[in-house]
């Protein structure tokens, strides 16, 4: 089994010797000023009942959590953009799981503030087989506790290495969701909750897979 948070740390350690150390550290310091701000601790909590949604898919219909959740239980999973290596990887690691969850009977879909067009992309190209909704100005993630603007310094740092947020989110508030897995019951509960201030950390996949298989 490969563990995705290796995989991560290998990002994160090739990152650090190709990236100068004072580029590095703006980033290094908006982490640790948003963890914090205590958001960690805001989030949708295990136990709550989630938010409803009804969200665009990169196909094009609207994809609506009621009827997902008439079918299994459902991961949610919340992502930066197609610009973000971690998230990325972590798709790829769903990716490769997604047949063992459906054959659990669960489903998923993915979820980030970027347009259509971004998620269309960023689907293709990795082949998701599941869906990739576009969250226009974070608003489901804000319901789900998850939101933060971007401080100015790291609006510089992303736009030096050609990560034009506004254009790729298709707004100007510089707003993104922390990357976040939530599995939801059909029952429509949270029955697990994991998100991190720390964009270089996230849970393991099969985690989340068996709290899928346990609200079944």
């Amino acid at each position: 089994m490969t563990i995705l948070q290796d995989q991560l740390d290998e990002i994160t350690a090739n990152t650090r010797e190709l990236v100068q150390a004072e580029r590095l550290a703006v980033s290094e310091r908006a982490v640790e000023e948003l963890f914090s701000t205590g958001i960690e601790e805001r989030i949708l909590p295990v136990g709550a009942v989630a938010p409803e949604f009804a969200l665009q898919d990169v196909t094009g219909p609207v994809v609506r959590s009621e009827d997902l959740l008439a079918l299994g239980p459902l991961v949610v999973k919340f992502f930066r953009g197609r610009w973000c290596p971690y998230c990325i990887t972590e798709l790829e690691a769903w990716r490769e799981l997604y047949g063992p969850l459906r054959e659990c009977g669960g489903l998923m879909v993915a979820i980030s503030p970027q347009t259509g067009r971004q998620n269309e992309f960023l689907a293709a190209q990795h082949e998701l087989p599941f869906p990739v909704l576009a969250d226009p100005g974070c608003a489901l993630a804000e319901k789900f506790g998850l939101v933060y603007t971007v401080p100015g310094p790291l609006r510089e740092h992303y736009l030096s290495m050609m990560v034009n947020v506004p254009y790729i989110n298709g707004d100007e508030s510089w707003r993104l969701p922390l990357p976040a897995t939530y599995v939801i019951s059909p029952a429509g509960r949270v029955v697990l909750a994991e998100a991190h201030a720390d964009f270089r950390v996230r849970p393991e996949p099969e985690e989340a897979l068996d709290a899928l298989v346990a609200a079944i």
